[in-house]
């Protein structure tokens, strides 16, 4: 299959999705899955992974139930507060519904640098891995080393890297951020999404050649049996379309084999989501 490994819906509420400001009006409405068909149509992809995007349980049910009703969505990523005491009773609530591949916790918003080593967090990370869950890693880079450290002490739990860590595009800032990629690439038990990089960049005014330095280090760093293509739709069209995102990866992985598109393109996301 060809799968989009990061995508979100929602319906739009200026007071839960106070995020999307005034200077991403463009996506100040809501997203659901008649928005997205058309593009997924287009490009010949078979189904999506749908992304957690609030920070209640609401919206996993709200996820779940769209899942049912679109066949194109393949999998969803929760949330659930994992530092809560409650945590091992929540996740066996959820595994009634096998759609639900795993959980995501928006690290990027935390002040605390060190969140990710926070004992409570950690003890849900566990509770994740016994029940099979994959967790999605939303950071920027200054907490990538957090994150190196929560890797390397859960060698068994399944961890995606969503949008590459977020590097400074705009800045062209890459020798920190790549040192710290390359550390958690040496991790056979993390995979990163090649997602979300129009919006690191300039918004107007970005090239291809913009990203290369960036996918050249992800590539050497995670091989391409462990990235995977992601569109980060609808917050990529702050930025550019559809067809600009994929065509990114699309021109980037054109001159590897068969296999590796192959892998890149859906085969990875297949797998680690367990589709």
């Amino acid at each position: 299959m060809r799968i989009d490994s990061h995508q979100h819906f929602w319906n739009y509420s200026p007071e839960t999705h106070a995020w999307i400001n005034d200077e991403m009006h463009l996506i100040q409405r809501n997203f659901l899955p008649a928005d997205l068909a058309p593009a997924l149509q287009q490009h010949n992809l078979d189904g999506t992974i749908l992304v957690q995007v609030d920070q209640n349980e609401e919206e996993n049910l709200f996820f779940l139930e769209l899942a049912q009703q679109n066949p194109f969505i393949k999998g969803t990523v929760g949330w659930v507060d994992l530092r809560a005491d409650n945590v091992e009773e929540r996740l066996d609530f959820y595994k009634q519904y096998p759609t639900l591949k795993g959980f995501r916790h928006i690290v990027q918003g935390e002040s605390d640098p060190y969140f990710l080593q926070n004992p409570a967090f950690r003890r849900g990370i566990e509770a994740l891995g016994k029940r099979g869950y994959t967790y999605d890693i939303l950071i920027y880079p200054h907490q990538l080393p957090a994150a190196i450290e929560l890797v390397k002490a859960f060698p068994d739990q399944i961890f995606v890297l969503d949008h590459l860590a977020k590097p400074y595009i705009k800045a062209g800032q890459i020798d920190q951020w790549a040192s710290f990629i390359q550390h958690l690439g040496e991790m056979p038990n993390v995979h990163c999404k090649v997602s979300g990089m129009v919006t690191e960049a300039n918004w107007q005014n970005w090239e291809f050649r913009n990203f290369r330095p960036f996918l050249d280090k992800v590539t050497e760093a995670f091989g391409t049996q462990r990235l995977m293509y992601g569109s980060d739709w609808p917050v990529c069209l702050v930025a550019g379309s559809y067809s600009n995102v994929i065509g990114i990866c699309e021109a980037y992985f054109g001159s590897f084999s068969a296999d590796e598109q192959a892998d890149v393109m859906g085969r990875n996301a297949e797998r680690v989501y367990s589709l």
